[in-house]
C-alpha cells in the first residue's frame, strides 16, 4: 500500500464519525453567522485530530483556523469548510457536506504533510449565504501565504471546477414626503416613483451591457398604504459580472441612474451594500486538472465529469485572488434536483450522499497529495496563478 492508498485507508477509518458530524449539522441548519454548533462540532474533531484551532477568527464568532504544522518546512495547503444554512430550507446547499469533505480530507493529509513537510490550514468560513467570512480573511491577508486552496461542492453531477461571477449587493434606499394619496397628493415626494424609475432605467440599460452582466432586484419596500404617498421606498439589487472591474463599471452605472431617479422625484437617496462583495473565482487550471484525474483513478468515467457551468457568485472567488484554488463540484445525489432546492436538501441527507461526502474527502486529500509529491507539479500551479493573477488586476 502506497502513501496515499494509506491517506485514503485513514479517511475511511474515520468515515463514520464524518458522517455522523455531518449528519448533525444537517439536523441543526444555522444561519449564517450564527452556526455556534456547527463551529463547535467542528473544531473539536480537528482538536481530537491533533490541530491546533484559533476562534474565533478576526471577530467573526463561527470562524475558526485549525492548524497542524510539520517540523519540517514546506507548502501551507488550506482546506476551506463550510457550514451556513439556507432561511426556512436549511441544508439545501449541502454546506453539511461541503465542511465534512474537508475536514476528511485534513484528517487524512495530516500524516502526510508530517512526512513532506509543511502546513496544513483548515479554514472555518462562515456565512458563504451572505457575508461571507472568506472575503474578510482574504481581506486581512490570511491566504496570502497558501501555496494553493482546496473545497469541493455537492452536487447532482460531477463538474469541473469553472468561473463564478463577481458580485455586489447594492441597496438603495430613497426618502421623499408623506402626504394623503387624495386629499393633497400635491404635498408629497413619492420615493416608490423613484425605486420604479430605477428599475425601468436599469431595465433600459440592460442592451447596453455584456452578455455576461446579471443585474437583478426586488422592492423590498413600497410604502405601508395605498392612501399614503410613500415617504420611504427601497430596492436591493445584485450587480455581477465575469470580471471585477466591469463589474464595479456596472455599480457606477447603476449609481447614476438611482441618482438620477432621486433627482427626477425630488427625492434624496442612499446607497449602501447589503451584503458582501465577491470577486470573479479564477479557477487554477493545473489543479483543477489534478483534481480531475484523481476523480478518473478512482473509477469516474470521463464521460461523466461535466465541463464546469457559470452562474452564480461565491466567496471563494476572493481566496482565488490571493493563491491558486479550485472549487469543482462532486456528485451525491443521483436524481436531478437543483441546488437550494427541498428534493436536494432531502436527499442530501442519505447515507449515499454521506458515502459520497467520504469520496469527496479522498479526491481533495488525492489532490493536495499529487500536487505536493509529483515532481514541478506545484511549480506549475504557482506559475498559472502568477499569470492569471496579473491578467485579473
Amino acid at each position: 500500500m502506497n502513501n496515499k492508498q494509506q491517506m485514503f485507508a485513514e479517511i475511511d477509518l474515520h468515515a463514520a464519525e464524518l458522517k455522523e458530524i455531518a449528519s448533525y449539522i444537517a439536523q441543526n441548519p444555522e444561519l449564517g453567522n450564527e452556526e455556534f454548533k456547527a463551529s463547535a462540532r467542528l473544531r473539536q474533531s480537528l482538536v481530537d485530530h491533533g490541530f491546533q484551532v484559533d476562534a474565533p477568527v478576526l471577530g467573526i464568532e463561527t470562524a475558526f483556523l485549525g492548524t497542524f504544522r510539520s517540523e519540517k518546512p514546506g507548502p501551507v495547503v488550506a482546506l476551506l469548510c463550510e457550514y451556513d444554512a439556507l432561511p426556512e430550507i436549511g441544508h439545501a446547499c449541502g454546506h453539511h457536506l461541503i465542511c465534512t469533505m474537508s475536514l476528511g480530507a485534513a484528517i487524512g493529509l495530516k500524516n502526510i504533510m508530517k512526512e513532506l513537510g509543511g502546513t496544513l490550514r483548515v479554514y472555518g468560513t462562515p456565512a458563504e449565504e451572505t457575508r461571507g467570512a472568506k472575503v474578510t480573511m482574504a481581506d486581512a491577508g490570511l491566504f496570502d501565504d497558501c501555496d494553493f486552496a482546496l473545497m469541493a461542492h455537492p452536487y447532482y453531477a460531477f463538474q469541473k471546477s469553472g468561473s463564478a461571477l463577481a458580485m455586489d449587493a447594492i441597496q438603495y434606499e430613497f426618502h421623499g414626503k408623506a402626504s394623503h394619496a387624495a386629499a393633497s397628493p400635491e404635498s408629497g415626494i413619492n420615493a416608490l416613483d423613484a425605486v420604479l424609475q430605477l428599475f425601468n432605467a436599469v431595465n433600459a440599460q440592460r442592451q447596453q451591457t455584456r452578455s455576461d452582466a446579471r443585474i437583478h432586484g426586488i422592492i423590498n419596500h413600497g410604502g405601508v398604504a395605498a392612501n399614503i404617498i410613500p415617504d420611504y421606498a427601497s430596492a436591493q439589487f445584485y450587480i455581477r459580472s465575469a470580471d471585477r472591474p466591469y463589474t464595479n463599471e456596472l455599480v457606477s452605472k447603476v449609481r447614476r441612474i438611482a441618482e438620477g431617479a432621486a433627482l427626477q422625484t425630488g427625492c434624496e437617496v442612499k446607497i449602501s451594500n447589503y451584503e458582501y462583495s465577491y470577486d470573479e473565482l479564477i479557477t487554477n487550471e493545473t489543479l483543477s486538472d489534478t483534481f480531475t484525474r484523481n476523480l478518473i483513478e478512482a473509477g469516474v468515467e470521463p464521460a461523466m465529469i461535466q465541463e464546469p457551468e457559470n452562474g452564480g457568485s461565491a466567496d471563494v472567488g476572493n481566496v482565488s485572488t490571493r493563491c491558486p484554488a479550485i472549487h469543482p463540484y462532486v456528485q451525491v445525489v443521483y436524481e436531478r434536483h437543483e441546488l437550494h432546492s427541498i428534493g436536494f436538501r432531502d436527499l442530501a441527507q442519505q447515507e449515499a450522499a454521506y458515502e459520497a461526502m467520504v469520496f469527496g474527502a479522498k479526491m481533495l486529500a488525492g489532490t493536495a497529495y499529487d500536487t505536493l509529491t509529483v515532481p514541478g507539479l506545484l511549480e506549475r500551479v504557482r506559475e498559472e496563478f502568477d499569470m492569471s493573477a496579473g491578467a485579473a488586476k
